[in-house]
């Protein structure tokens, strides 16, 4: 039996009330009791009921089954492949984060991962340009030259106004908008099968378009080469910081 069947049944029963209900409205009266009309409509009513209860009781239902996502997301292991691990011989992950959830969660992180190492390449090679000596002409700001700037770095940000500080935050907010805004609708998301990691505000890396020309082995190499730099400069960064703010944190390391 299908569920069309139990339908079927169902419209039956309603079908025999209705015509019951009006022949008996137009019936000539006589001396037949009324009960014993109305017990006749009853048992047709039980008859068909219990017509139906079987016809139900018989109807196997399918469990519902979820539908795949009409994409593929890059896979945990593609992503946990690379860069390769011979440094520490393993994939370094104490904490069991790469098993938390799916595909998807995998890619976020490396996404993230791959930003926060260009972050960090950025601050770690500002602070250290900044601790040699090197300025930009002119002005920072109306009456803060270059120049004047603390060779310090955590001095050197305190120097800084706080419109101009403002400004810094404003910006990298702004890419990271329009970067998800990209990333869904001039190509691939990272999180429905691209690749993680990859810049699509246009403008903001290779404005010259040097790696037009680079093979495809050639780019998965430098994005191996740009994953391990950022994981080193994040490291570095954080020991720039600490032995700026804890004395003798960081041994051998001079002032900064």
């Amino acid at each position: 039996p299908t569920i069309e069947a139990s339908n079927y049944n169902t419209m039956k029963l309603a079908v025999i009330s209705l015509l019951l209900s009006g022949a008996t409205a137009f019936t000539i009266p006589h001396n037949t009791p009324t009960f014993a009309t109305r017990l006749s409509l009853a048992d047709a009513v039980a008859d068909v009921t219990e017509e139906v209860a079987e016809d139900a009781a018989d109807v196997e239902i399918e469990p519902e089954v979820e539908a795949a996502p009409a994409y593929t997301c890059i896979t945990k292991e593609e992503i946990l492949s690379t860069p390769n691990c011979i440094e520490l011989g393993a994939i370094w992950d104490p904490l069991g984060l790469a098993d938390i959830g799916p595909d998807e969660t995998v890619a976020w992180f490396r996404h993230a991962e791959i930003k926060h190492g260009r972050v960090a390449m950025a601050a770690f090679f500002g602070w250290c340009a900044v601790g040699l000596g090197y300025r930009f002409p002119g002005e920072l700001s109306e009456g803060l030259e270059f120049d004047s700037i603390p060779s310090g770095g955590l001095e050197a940000w305190d120097a800084t106004p706080g419109w101009g500080k403002a400004q810094m935050l404003i910006l990298a907010g702004l890419i990271e908008f329009h970067d998800e805004i990209f990333h869904s609708r001039r190509g691939t998301h990272y999180l429905r099968g691209g690749t993680p990691g990859k810049n699509m505000v246009p403008g903001l890396y290779d404005p010259l378009g040097f790696a037009r020309s680079r093979s495809e082995e050639d780019l998965a190499r430098g994005r191996e080469v740009e994953i391990k730099n950022g994981r080193l400069a994040m490291i570095g960064f954080m020991g720039l910081y600490a032995a700026a703010t804890i004395e003798g944190s960081v041994p051998a390391q001079p002032p900064c």
